[in-house]
């Protein structure tokens, strides 16, 4: 990266994060800040100023695709445990961009139309357009995880559904979407305190859902279940990214870094003027 915001990773943010070969979860501290050198306080001063240049790339990808200059758009997607942390990226990474350019889909239990059609009808409906930054608040995965683990599906469907993603993705990127996978990793006593802390603050009541304990019980297969989707589906046109999000300010800092450098392969230019500047300057001037 060559933003300013780089200046305490010790690498490049997608090569640390991203999946390898031999990749495995249970490996990775949830507690850990990988490639980072700061501490909480230069991570805030780094998130601010990574926002600014986050913002200008927003502006400048929605601005070139008005001209039809280019296809190209972004799509995070984000998948966690509950109380990882999705909101709070939403919030502080993506909400320091003009929202005109973002394209958010929160996806929930699928409707009886839904359901009707393919795992991915509704999902091919909220790609994002080219010039936006989309962003899958959960996604096409809950129908492998939970559908897995809750055995919402026979097993040959579930088999079925890694192809019918990495196709679904390959015909994405080929069409100029640059998809950003993040799994964001807390461990389960973190998510303990986190739940806890909803049930201690009635400010807090509209966030927790008494099927959040219950899907806590199932920690193990969900992780076995995560371990099978980044076995299948990180490939080299849409690979995963691993965040460790037991630290907020870590997360947020991570996947803003991994936007950029999704932002920076597009380059997006300012488009020229298609009219005479001078000549409009005399007019306006006139007026």
């Amino acid at each position: 990266m060559s933003v300013e915001s780089d200046q305490h990773w010790s690498g490049d943010v997608t090569s640390l994060l991203r999946i390898r070969e031999g990749f495995r979860l249970a490996d990775t501290d949830p507690g850990g800040k990988p490639g980072y050198d700061g501490k909480k306080h230069r991570g805030a001063a780094d998130l601010a100023a990574g926002a600014a240049e986050l913002d200008e790339y927003q502006e400048r990808l929605f601005a070139e695709s008005r001209t039809d200059a280019t296809d190209a758009s972004v799509l995070l997607v984000l998948q966690a445990m509950d109380s990882a942390g999705k909101g709070g990226i939403i919030r502080h990474v993506i909400g320091s961009v003009d929202p005109q350019g973002v394209a958010l889909a929160a996806f929930k239990k699928p409707t009886d139309e839904e359901r009707s059609h393919d795992f991915l009808w509704r999902i091919e409906k909220r790609v994002p357009q080219p010039g936006y930054i989309g962003v899958f608040d959960r996604s096409h995965y809950e129908d492998v995880l939970i559908g897995r683990v809750r055995q919402l599906a026979p097993p040959e469907e579930i088999e079925r559904r890694y192809g019918a993603i990495n196709d679904f993705e390959k015909r994405l990127t080929d069409a100029g979407t640059r998809v950003v996978k993040v799994m964001l990793h807390i461990s389960s006593d973190e998510q303990r305190q986190r739940l806890g802390e909803r049930l201690d603050r009635p400010d807090k009541y509209w966030k927790f859902n008494p099927g959040d304990v219950d899907e806590r019980e199932l920690w193990p297969q969900y992780m076995d279940a995560y371990q099978t989707v980044f076995d299948r589906t990180s490939t080299p046109h849409a690979p995963w990214h691993v965040v460790p999000a037991n630290r907020k300010w870590y997360a947020r800092l991570a996947v803003q870094a991994l936007l950029l450098e999704a932002l920076e392969e597009i380059n997006p230019q300012w488009p020229v003027a298609t009219f005479d500047v001078e000549v409009e300057k005399a007019r306006l001037a006139a007026t």
